[in-house]
């Protein structure tokens, strides 16, 4: 191990003297041309400084004080370097400069990953309504939960620090979800993506060094989504259901399968997001409640009549809401009976309602993209593409128009005579 380069310098600070007059006494240790600086906490008039031989003039009182802690300093100083020699162990003007003035470096408390998105998850929880819906946090919980599994099963810990996240615990979480919760590609890359947002916030406070995600890249699965023609829409609506329950459900997913609207808008729809224009039109103009986008949906016969329908339900006069939606779990469940009654082999879900808006009620019908993207509530035209699909009709519909003009032009040329 090379020998270290080390001295000391004191100094008084001339430029910025005290309110006495008196000008402070610096030390600065080099190590390696590396410098630390710091205050002695000494004082001297400037006149009786001897830059030269780094001590105080004369024989007065605080002269001597000083020049004898000065020597002090310097022989502790001394003695310290000496030990870090001997020892063998690295160092720097600043490790010395903490060590002769007894300055103990703070130690930080040690991040753990699981701490740290329980931490996380309880500001979002925090948050809902603001800046993120009750699923986004669920699935936050979901996440930390299933890490904790993971840590307790594979490695016997209930947390490790954030620094020894590494690229094989990334790995090691996505075979844990696929296999152990059976979760799809699409599910896994979720819960990579809250796990990831972590760990990019660990980096921006510098509690880890390292980006454990670096070079690691998930590919979504395109996905097939399930939609109702628009006979099928007509047949659940049409058809009659003796029980309360099971009609209440039909009637909110036509609702939003002729609005477009989102199971949570749907609930959340109120009397103020309904509006009149200057021609006695009706309009849905509402939020979206997910990304807080603006939908401009024009109301049809069907979903007016479901309005009239329950709009003096108690239900909704209590809770301020045009529709008395039951939750989500509950709508899905009876969605299964609905199908199974009507005949439809589908999976339905609340869902499938927005995806049968866009496809069957509105690219079926002529309305052009960029509409449907409007009324739906999308920034873009690509989001909106995932939810409408091309329908054979329609594609038959311009081929069909593409061999009109074939045959158009495929007439054999009149003979001249």
């Amino acid at each position: 191990m090379r020998r270290n380069s080390i001295s000391v310098l004191f100094f008084i600070k001339k430029a910025k003297l005290l309110k006495n007059g008196e000008a402070s006494v610096c030390m600065r240790i080099t190590v390696n041309g590396v410098r630390a600086e710091t205050n002695i906490r000494k004082s001297i008039e400037p006149a009786l400084w001897n830059q030269a031989k780094e001590c105080a003039r004369g024989r007065g009182y605080k002269s001597v004080e000083l020049n004898n802690y000065v020597e002090q300093l310097r022989m502790r100083l001394h003695k310290i370097c000496a030990e870090f020699e001997q020892n063998n162990e690295a160092v720097s003007a600043r490790i010395l400069q903490e060590r002769l003035f007894g300055v103990k470096k703070r130690v930080e408390p040690v991040r753990t990953l699981i701490k740290t998105m329980c931490g996380h998850n309880e500001k979002c929880r925090a948050l809902i309504g603001k800046d993120y819906a009750l699923s986004t946090v669920r699935h936050y919980d979901n996440c930390a939960r299933y890490l904790e599994q993971l840590l307790k099963l594979k490695y016997d810990v209930d947390d490790i620090p954030l620094s020894d996240v590494n690229a094989m615990l990334i790995h090691d979480f996505e075979f844990y979800l696929k296999t152990t919760k059976n979760c799809c590609q699409n599910t896994v890359i979720m819960y990579m993506k809250c796990l990831k947002k972590i760990i990019n916030e660990a980096i921006a406070n510098e509690w880890i060094e390292k980006n454990p995600f670096a070079g690691i890249k998930f590919h979504a699965k395109e996905v097939s989504m399930v939609f109702l023609s628009m006979e099928e829409l007509m047949t659940i609506y049409r058809k009659r259901f003796y029980i309360p329950r099971i009609e209440l459900v039909r009637d909110i997913f036509i609702f939003s399968a002729f609005t477009g609207l989102a199971f949570i808008d749907v609930k959340q729809l109120s009397h103020e997001h309904i509006v009149q224009d200057g021609k006695g039109n009706l309009w849905i103009r509402k939020c979206r409640q997910k990304t807080n986008n603006m939908c401009n949906i024009p109301m049809l016969d069907i979903p007016m009549k479901i309005l009239k329908k329950y709009e003096n339900h108690p239900v909704c006069q209590k809770r301020g809401v045009v529709l008395p939606v039951p939750c989500n779990q509950k709508m899905n469940s009876y969605l299964k009976e609905i199908a199974d009654l009507c005949g439809i082999e589908k999976h339905l879900s609340t869902h499938v309602a927005r995806h049968s808006y866009a496809t069957s009620v509105c690219l079926a019908n002529g309305v052009r993209l960029e509409n449907v993207a409007k009324m739906l509530g999308h920034s873009n035209i690509k989001m909106t593409q995932h939810y409408a699909k091309v329908l054979d009709s329609s594609i038959l519909k311009d081929m069909m128009n593409v061999n009109r003009v074939l045959e158009t032009n495929s007439q054999p040329p009149v003979a001249n005579r």
